[in-house]
C-alpha cells in the first residue's frame, strides 16, 4: 500500500491495516528506524495482554536482583576485611 506524507510528515495507515493491527483514535505507534525503512509497531492493550508472562520462569527476577545486590556493593565501597 502506498501512502503520502503531509508537509507535516503525517501519514494515513490505511483503514485495513488499521483494522488487522487494532489501531484506533489515540493508539500509541511505536516509530523504529530499523535501518533501510521505518517500521511502526502499535502499542495496544491486545499486545500488552499477549506479552504477560511471557518472561515467567526464566530467571530474569533473579538476574535483576543479583545486579542490583551489585550495584548497591558498589555504592556502599569495599567492604571491611575484603
Amino acid at each position: 500500500m502506498e501512502v503520502y506524507a503531509t508537509t507535516k510528515g503525517q501519514i494515513v495507515i490505511p483503514a485495513p491495516l488499521r483494522k488487522k493491527f487494532g489501531i484506533s483514535e489515540g493508539t500509541k505507534i511505536l516509530v523504529l528506524d530499523a535501518g533501510e525503512y521505518i517500521a511502526l509497531r502499535p502499542i495496544t492493550n491486545e499486545r500488552i495482554a499477549k506479552l504477560r508472562g511471557s518472561l515467567k520462569g526464566k530467571g530474569n527476577l533473579q538476574i535483576l536482583l543479583d545486579e542490583r545486590r551489585k550495584d548497591k556493593e558498589n555504592e556502599d565501597g569495599p567492604r571491611k576485611g575484603s
